[in-house]
């Protein structure tokens, strides 16, 4: 495909309601099998979501697809990756098949410098064990696009105010992680089955609530200055805080935020899910 073909490709989609965007906290891959909160919460959301709109394609930028330079998904049938170990079988036996999206991820390639494409991945645990509640019938495409771990938290948070011409061709965009996800801290709990959190984690999850509502997304981008000494408990790698800068990114200025499932548990695990739009 020429560059003249992919600018073709990216024009022809024909405009659209603005669809909304996601930020999910995914939590544990068991959460693919379990029925939950959170889960039950997912489910109602995609029946929102479809009585709106029913998207034309899915794009989630997961906190488990790490590369250096951004990459966006152009497979036609992304597999569904089991990228986990110590579940059970049950859990390495689901599949998500739903088709690619390659158009979609070449017009972030023609929109946007230095994105190019790869099939070298498919759908993640960050993807699919989300899609799975909200769109269970895995009939709409997906795709994925990479977080550079080269890139400052500003370069990520100005990335996706980029991708924002996707919203108005029917594309649902989801950023998966955790606000807080601190693993280290959390498996005592999780082995003992303490749901309780920690006092910081929950110190800056309210934080992180207080800033969206306030629309300082300044101070979320530069969230190791601004957070006090929860932050670095709360976000000791930054894999998992990322995908929030691009739901954010996305949003408009004066959009709503709507938080849809709040809850800290396992000690150092926010399950906090937002929608703009």
């Amino acid at each position: 495909m020429n560059l003249h073909d992919i600018h073709k490709t990216a024009t022809s989609f024909s405009k659209t309601e603005r669809m909304p965007v996601l930020f999910v906290g995914h939590g544990s891959p068991m959460n693919a099998l379990e029925d939950n909160a959170f889960t039950r919460r997912m489910k109602q959301l995609g029946r929102e979501i479809r009585q709106r709109q029913t998207p034309n394609a899915i794009l989630v930028v997961s906190a488990h697809w790490l590369t250096r330079g951004t990459l966006a998904g152009i497979n036609e049938k992304p597999e569904t990756i089991h990228d986990f170990g110590g579940f059970p079988q049950e859990l390495f036996a689901m599949q998500y098949p739903a088709p690619g999206a390659p158009d979609f991820a070449r017009s972030i390639i023609e929109h946007v410098a230095d994105v190019h494409g790869s099939d070298e991945w498919g759908l993640d645990h960050g993807t699919w064990t989300v899609l799975h509640h909200l769109f269970p019938e895995a009939t709409i495409p997906v795709f994925q696009l990479s977080l550079d771990v080269t890139k400052s938290m500003q370069q990520h948070f100005d990335l996706a105010r980029q991708l924002q011409f996707l919203r108005e061709r029917g594309v649902l965009i989801i950023g998966s992680g955790n606000i807080v996800h601190n693993l280290r801290q959390s498996m005592p709990k999780l082995m003992q089955g303490d749901a309780t959190p920690y006092d910081w984690a929950t110190e800056f999850d309210e934080w992180v609530k207080v800033k969206i509502d306030q629309r300082d997304f300044a101070s979320l981008v530069n969230y190791q200055q601004a957070g006090g000494s929860s932050a670095q408990l709360s976000v000791p790698t930054t894999d998992h805080y990322l995908p929030v800068l691009y739901s954010l990114g996305l949003a408009d200025k004066d959009e709503n935020i709507v938080h849809t499932f709040e809850e800290v548990s396992y000690g150092g695990l926010s399950m906090r899910t937002f929608m703009a739009g």
